[in-house]
């Protein structure tokens, strides 16, 4: 078989995929909307940064720090003075999750803004901004970061169009190749799925490197927006479905005695193509999630890739549709066996309590990802039980029911695909759970002594401090007491006073504190030096929610 023909066809195919998924697309969007909050979510959290957000210095610091809950990569570093005027950081480097950012020139009295965006472990993007002031504070520069709707809704697209290349397109070609063995049914419904797939991926790059830098999709033909896209976790995705997409073209157009093993090869891409970027490949322990998302994602594709090739089949009642309808029954159980059980494993590691499936976007969608799949199963178990055996017998009424049955499962297939393409915005309950037991650090540094106070976890509710106290010069200093005062003015909180403990490490620690309500704090802490001295250092900590 020529591929020009092939492209004909498939281009012809893509009218009907297209008035399919049209559809369901206002459903879709819908429902993720319901799921989804306007609030673009992080997926690295910030713990810990040097100066803290809100400190007043006295002069410039030397160089910045930004601590995270994970590794990083810097994507944009600036800095805004009070004036308004942003200053490019190029001179940083890397330690495990921390970042240091070298200071190119003097400060002036004011406000500043250090502004990033980096890349976390999962592939994503993650910004934010501090506020620090050197002399006395000034009315800060504006600095925000609105949700780019237009880019948002095109790397949803983008994710839809890349799933069905991949699933219904290379597990299509491995259906026709393996199930079918060698029948035409559906061949051009897949051909378009690849071609779909092979646009929607080099496109996807692009729009991760546009959202990679905060770049609106005007920016998409700029080279700089590629090679960063590219230099994410999502590239190694891209590349790979490429590979995966090529392959199963291949296995249409080539000769049938290489179909099977091409095919087969394209569906083992397609389950590396998953597991090598996203929320679930970067949980840990990783030796099991990345296992687990490669067999997600090929039980996805044998189930999925077969349904177009044998439901058209069916309908064209050609000579190969009883064998080939036979031999998905028996493969269709083993593959929903491990399809689920992937999909459990990952579910557990995502979400991690009950209470987080409706407390958080990433669980609202799973739960309708879940209510979807209920559906799917049962009507694939009806398929299975009720209507397989009589079909299988010639039963051209049956035969009938069972192809209207499956074009009702390909709509809720097509769904899950774009509920699943939702969770690119959604950070998952673990990630959340692990930015939130990070403690919120701060260093006060005054001329007679200074500390490093650490408070975890660093929201509201109990927490234990540990301080680490030196003289001002950085040495040791031997306090005979240090009582720990927290107070919040503003919510009529009066000073919470707390003596500390030395356990024998070197800290100081107060444990059974509360901290009642969220926000800015007032941070003292009493130093008894002597029987004669007692040395007091302040500054502002910020509690997080939760």
């Amino acid at each position: 078989m020529s591929t020009t023909p092939l492209l004909q066809t498939a281009s012809m195919a893509c009218k009907p995929a297209g008035r399919l998924a049209a559809g369901l697309l206002a459903v879709i969007v819908f429902l993720a909307s319901l799921a989804v909050s306007d609030q673009a979510f992080a997926h690295a959290a910030l713990i810990k940064t040097d100066p803290a957000d809100g400190a007043v210095l006295e002069q410039g610091p030397a160089q910045f720090s930004l601590t995270f809950s994970e590794p990083v990569s810097p994507l944009v570093l600036t800095l805004v003075k009070p004036d308004g005027t942003p200053v490019a950081l190029t001179s940083f480097r890397l330690s495990d999750q921390r970042l240091e950012i070298d200071n190119p020139q003097p400060l002036k009295s004011g406000t500043h803004v250090l502004s990033w965006r980096v890349i976390s472990a999962d592939g994503h993007p993650v910004g934010g901004s501090l506020l620090f002031s050197i002399g006395a504070p000034s009315e800060p520069p504006a600095v925000s970061e609105a949700v780019d709707w237009p880019l948002r809704s095109a790397i949803w697209l983008g994710k839809v169009f890349l799933y069905l290349g991949l699933f219904l397109g290379v597990g299509g070609a491995f259906a026709l190749a393996w199930l079918s063995q060698g029948g035409r049914a559906g061949q051009r419904f897949v051909a378009a799925a690849i071609l779909g797939g092979l646009v929607a991926a080099p496109l996807s790059l692009g729009l991760q490197g546009l959202d990679a830098l905060g770049a609106p999709l005007s920016h998409l033909a700029q080279a700089v927006i590629w090679r960063t896209g590219l230099g994410t976790s999502f590239g190694w995705t891209v590349l790979v479905a490429l590979i995966a997409l090529g392959l199963g073209l291949l296995s249409l157009a080539g000769p049938r005695a290489t179909a099977k093993p091409l095919a087969l090869a394209g569906l083992a891409g397609v389950g590396v193509a998953l597991a090598a970027s996203g929320h679930a490949s970067a949980a840990e322990p990783q030796w099991l999630t990345r296992p687990m998302v490669f067999l997600h994602g090929v039980g996805i594709a044998l189930w999925a890739g077969a349904l177009v090739p044998l439901g058209l089949a069916l309908k064209g009642q050609s000579a190969g549709a009883t064998p080939f309808l036979r031999r998905f029954s028996w493969a269709i159980l083993p593959v929903v066996a491990v399809l689920a059980s992937a999909g459990i494993v990952l579910a557990v590691i995502q979400v991690q309590t009950p209470a987080a499936l409706v407390d958080t976007a990433y669980g609202r969608l799973l739960l309708i990802k879940l209510g979807l799949l209920v559906f799917l199963f049962t009507l694939a178990a009806v398929n299975r039980w009720k209507l397989t055996a009589s079909a299988e017998a010639g039963s051209t009424e049956v035969q009938r029911r069972l192809v209207r049955s499956i074009g009702v499962e390909m709509l809720i297939v097509l769904a899950i695909f774009g509920v699943a393409a939702g969770w690119r915005f959604t950070p998952p309950p673990r990630a959340l759970a692990i930015a939130a037991a990070q403690p919120v650090s701060v260093h006060i540094h005054a001329l007679k002594a200074m500390a490093d106070l650490s408070i975890t976890p660093g929201h509201a509710g109990p927490v234990v401090a540990s301080m680490i106290i030196m003289s001002g010069d950085f040495g040791p200093l031997d306090a005979k007491e240090v009582t720990l005062v927290l107070s919040k003015p503003d919510s009529g909180i009066e000073p919470l006073k707390r003596a500390a403990a030395k356990p024998g490490d070197g800290s100081w620690r107060v444990d059974n504190l509360v901290i009642p309500v969220a926000g800015r704090w007032t941070v003292r802490i009493d130093i008894l030096v002597s029987d004669f001295e007692m040395v007091k250092i302040e500054a502002p900590v910020d509690i997080r929610a939760e």
